[in-house]
């Protein structure tokens, strides 16, 4: 039978389903200079973006050489970037806090906020003015019905702070609507004389080169226009907090499963077991609503000892279930936690499935992230599905994450 290792690890669907409930962990935010955060090259690049946004004049006013005693207080608030007093630093991250959950919902932003000339670029767009900010918001709603999440807002210099986010949408345009995800962080300057946002710097994780135009960027939004069919059934709810070009990370909400022991990643041993459950055959003779996906656990840095899980509907608890009728069977509760997800097609065969999770896993380490040993793969499709169609995830659980900022 599979360990409980996993079950510190899973949270929310995007786009389909509301951000999850609070569960007993968090997911840290750790501050870091930008820079440090990216390859040399890369850093270059910000630099020289962040210095075209920044407020004409450079970030901070010189002083004047008659300053008043009121002035030298005011100084003493200044935090430690200089520039904006902590006051009106607070006062600017809560705003953001507020009014950016609102960006593509009915309601917007507060144009109030923002100079005429507000300066936005993100890798493949860019506008000068307060409507053509608008219009580009307007734009996206339009075509892509976003949802936007935001994770933290901080000061990280003089007139500017940073926002990390999660943006996912639907391309509304194509029959098979395709899901588009970018994570990453925006600059946000702020006009020294009447303290309104003056600029707006787009930064993805998923891509090195963030300047304007960028074909790396522009290729990131084409490669996610592929077709993945996935059943419109239920499934466990998840919150993507990264996407990078390698993985996503995400935070899953709890759940339950129906499981049996399996004998392979890719195996179906077991599986007669866990269905029989749902379809019937349990204490009850209750029929169960189907879910997806189908996940198979390997609780072993060997992946040799597995199990094979069914989700089951998020409105059950393990009180109103009926008892299983086999000693093979048993349901557990998924505590829900981080994990890493590298989603590929095709027929997910042992020794494709072996390769991703070890792709992933050494990308992983290379980042500095601290997977767990064992895996998950998640199989969303019937087995008579297209293979191109096919969506397949191997999914690796994460200690100690932490979003940067």
């Amino acid at each position: 039978m599979a360990t409980t290792t996993w079950s510190t690890s899973l949270r929310s669907r995007l786009l389909i389903l509301p951000p999850p409930p609070a569960t007993p962990f968090a997911v840290s935010l750790r501050l870091r200079p930008r820079a440090a955060a990216l390859p040399s090259s890369s850093r270059r690049r910000n630099l020289r973006l962040a210095a075209r946004a920044a407020p004409p004049g450079g970030a901070v006013a010189p002083a004047s050489s008659s300053s008043a005693p009121a002035a030298e207080e005011e100084k003493e608030e200044k935090l430690g970037f200089g520039g904006l007093s902590a006051a009106d630093a607070e006062r600017l991250c809560e705003f953001l806090r507020a009014d950016l959950p609102h960006l593509f919902d009915d309601v917007g932003i507060d144009r109030s906020a923002y100079d005429d000339r507000v300066r936005f670029r993100d890798p493949i767009t860019r506008h000068d003015t307060i409507d053509g900010y608008l219009f580009n918001i307007r734009l996206l709603k339009q075509l892509f019905r976003p949802d936007f999440y935001l994770h933290a807002v901080k000061q990280t210099g003089p007139y500017e702070l940073t926002t990390r986010w999660t943006m996912v949408m639907k391309f509304m345009l194509l029959p098979w609507k395709p899901e588009l995800v970018f994570t990453g962080l925006s600059i946000m300057g702020v006009n020294p004389q009447n303290l309104k946002f003056n600029s707006h710097l787009d930064l993805w994780d998923s891509i090195q080169n963030n300047e304007y135009f960028s074909f790396e960027g522009l290729w990131d939004v084409f490669k996610q226009l592929r077709i993945y069919k996935t059943p419109d059934i239920e499934t466990p709810k998840y919150l993507i907090l990264k996407r990078t070009a390698h993985y996503e990370v995400r935070s899953y909400a709890p759940f339950l499963i129906v499981e049996a022991k399996g004998d392979k990643l890719t195996g179906s041993s077991g599986f007669n077991n866990v269905t029989g459950y749902i379809f019937g055959k349990n204490a009850s003779s209750e029929k169960i609503p189907m879910t997806t996906p189908v996940f198979t656990q390997a609780s072993d840095d060997t992946l040799s000892d597995v199990s094979i899980q069914i989700v089951l509907p998020m409105n059950k608890d393990l009180n109103s279930l009926p008892a299983p009728n086999t000693e093979a069977v048993t349901l557990r509760k998924v505590e829900g936690g981080i994990a890493a997800v590298k989603k590929f097609s095709g027929r997910p065969k042992e020794e494709i499935v072996l390769q991703k999770e070890k792709d992933l896993r050494s990308q992983l380490l290379k980042d500095g992230l601290k997977p767990q040993q064992g895996c998950l793969l998640a199989r969303y499709n019937d087995p008579r599905t297209k293979s191109f169609l096919m969506r397949n995830e191997v999914l690796i659980q994460l200690n100690d994450f932490a979003l940067e900022l």
